[in-house]
């Protein structure tokens, strides 16, 4: 056990770290405490003893460590999914260490914590997002409280402190949901804007099985049955581009029912697409992949445009019309460009472009559903924000694309759900579940969610239940069908053409 050791006119606390070697009691700085009684150094040489006896480090000048030391120690030892070690590198390094970085670690107060808290938020980020920062904190905090370096986390949270008003502003915005009527409408833009019909598959498959957007990009081809998607795994997509194929969040493994209609529109969809194996997951085929050329495919081989103009000494504009519409050229205009034509070898449009193997979440939220949603197409440097240029017919419009694209079209689209995003399309299925009185036990297995209170130990999934589910999917997505035929009977999206003359 500790002791106390006479030093002049003071006491100093001694206690044991190992045989035959002691430590002596010590402040922040590494500074021996200099006790006037002898009953409060052996009080604190007892307590640092004990601190050893249960592994754990005694603050002293040897582990007086700045946060910045900490957190890589901290950080190096994590052993979690690649994309929480992602996202705790982003949280440590954007926002704990520009305040924290050279702040020794048992000098951080709770004021210190509140004060970068408030911060935090007058630069203007989201309650939701601070929120998560401070809980990283915490958990790092927590660990240095275990190691000994501090005697108490200032990152923890008093209950019931600050006005009873302010507990609503840490709360998000309320999520944007939609209808089965409107996630159909959704999809046949979306379908519409990528120019196939990939993308009406994916949002109606999204808005009835409530999947995740990892699961829906990492879907297999095999998982794919006759009335039911096993969930096996997702692609989830890092900072650094790879998509890393791991296991559903919260390892949700399950098995969702879909209706007869749906499956039909799955299995069609992988007749008519065969997709082939993925060169960057192990030969795996994907139901879905991106809408976009893959980085690089872009740039053609051989002869272009400018190179022909350039040699018949002409503009591209003119060696566009010749292509185009040779007969408004005159002969003499027409021959050099023919003959630039048949010299460099150039050809039309090039090979077509090599298509990205998934989508990315960020180009399929920008340039797909966002401007399905609400009708405009996103701020993008130096563009502003700007309604989707349509021909008004076939109804519901057809996007206009190239140059002088809103002179050529004579419409636009009125926005479905404006705050919308892919993941609402979850939210907005759990929602269509609790309208059509779906046991909570079934929704839960569903959504991938687990239920740990006795009520839902005690209720079990039965057969009833899942024929009852299937029956009013079948109800909303007939009922959004008919919703649709009422408007136009018909559809430039091959698929929902189909489904609405079958109707």
């Amino acid at each position: 056990m500790g002791y106390a050791e006479k030093r002049g006119d003071y006491w100093r606390g001694r206690y044991k770290v190992g045989p035959g070697q002691y430590g002596t009691v010590s402040d922040s700085d590494g500074s021996v405490i200099r006790f006037a009684k002898k009953r409060d150094a052996e009080k604190a040489a007892n307590e640092a003893e004990a601190f050893v006896r249960n592994g754990k480090r005694v603050f002293s000048a040897k582990n007086g460590q700045l946060f910045s030391e900490f957190v890589s120690e901290w950080y190096a030892v994590q052993d979690l999914a690649a994309s929480t070690m992602q996202n705790y590198k982003r949280h440590i390094e954007e926002h704990l260490l520009p305040r924290f970085e050279n702040e020794p670690i048992r000098r951080i107060r709770q004021v210190d914590v509140n004060a970068w808290e408030k911060a935090e938020r007058q630069a203007g980020y989201a309650e939701s997002s601070i929120k998560t920062w401070r809980a990283t904190l915490h958990l790092i905090l927590a660990d240095a409280l275990d190691e000994g370096l501090i005697d108490s986390n200032p990152a923890a949270r008093r209950r019931g402190r600050g006005k009873r008003a302010g507990r609503s502003r840490n709360r998000g915005p309320e999520k944007a949901v939609t209808t089965a009527s409107g996630v159909l409408l959704i999809a046949e833009r979306a379908a519409l804007l990528s120019g196939r019909d990939d993308e009406f598959v994916a949002i109606v498959t999204l808005g009835f099985t409530g999947m995740r957007w990892g699961e829906l990009v990492g879907l297999e081809a095999r998982c794919v049955g006759e009335s039911a998607i096993q969930v096996e795994s997702q692609l989830y997509e890092l900072d650094t581009g790879e998509l890393h194929r791991c296991p559903p969040k919260d390892d949700s493994y399950r098995t969702i029912d879909v209706p007869e209609w749906h499956s039909e529109l799955l299995v069609d969809h992988l007749a008519h697409n065969s997709p082939p194996p993925c060169s960057c997951h192990d030969g795996r085929s994907y139901l879905f992949g991106g809408h976009r050329a893959a980085a690089g495919s872009v740039r053609k081989v051989g002869a272009k445009l400018v190179d022909v103009a350039r040699l018949a000494a002409v503009s591209t504009g003119t060696v566009s019309a010749v292509l185009n519409r040779p007969d408004t050229v005159k002969e003499a205009t027409r021959q050099p460009v023919e003959t630039a034509i048949a010299e460099l070898g150039y050809v039309r449009g090039g090979a077509p472009a090599r298509l990205a193997a998934h989508w990315r979440r960020n180009g399929f939220a920008t340039w797909l559903f966002h401007p399905a949603a609400t009708g405009w197409y996103p701020s993008k440097a130096p563009s502003p924000t700007r309604p989707v240029p349509v021909i008004g017919e076939p109804w519901p419009g057809v996007p206009v694309r190239g140059r002088n694209a809103a002179g050529r079209a004579d419409s636009c689209w009125l926005p479905i759900a404006p705050a919308l995003t892919p993941h609402g399309l979850r939210h907005t299925h759990r929602t269509l579940l609790v309208e059509l009185g779906v046991p909570d036990k079934l929704i839960d297995e569903r959504m991938g969610h687990e239920d740990g209170s006795v009520q839902g130990r005690y209720t079990h999934v039965t057969a009833s239940m899942r024929e009852s589910l299937l029956e009013g999917l079948t109800g909303l997505w007939e009922a959004a069908l008919e919703v649709r035929r009422a408007m136009r009977p018909t559809s430039p999206v091959t698929v929902l053409d189909a489904l609405l003359r079958a109707g």
